[in-house]
């Protein structure tokens, strides 16, 4: 059995202390994706594995209760058990997962 971890805060102390630099976050997300819309060729991301990503994982937030955390990081990795050969080639990392569905 999972044993759920609790935060030694009260959520009205974390709402107070972790409000306004969070909020913060999400404007700066809302602001990416203004700005991908305002691009001339933004249809021409849409089926951007790291934008359906992030879309994936802006749905992930909306929900109630649950792990987010944990579903957002999977919702965006490799999770896949087999190694490979070798990493040459692969480029640098990008946050998001290729081949995800």
């Amino acid at each position: 059995m999972k044993r759920k971890l609790r935060s030694s805060r009260s959520a009205e102390e974390i709402v107070e202390r972790d409000f306004l630099e969070n909020r913060a976050r999400l404007l700066e997300v809302a602001a990416f994706l203004d700005r991908v819309d305002r691009a001339d060729d933004a249809e021409a991301v849409r089926d951007d594995y790291r934008y359906r990503g992030l879309m994936r994982v802006l749905g992930i937030l909306a929900e109630n209760g649950g792990d987010r955390a944990l579903a957002c990081h999977r919702a965006l990795s490799d999770l896949s058990d087999e190694p490979i050969d070798s990493a040459a080639g692969l480029g640098a990392a990008t946050g998001a997962w290729k081949e995800m569905s």
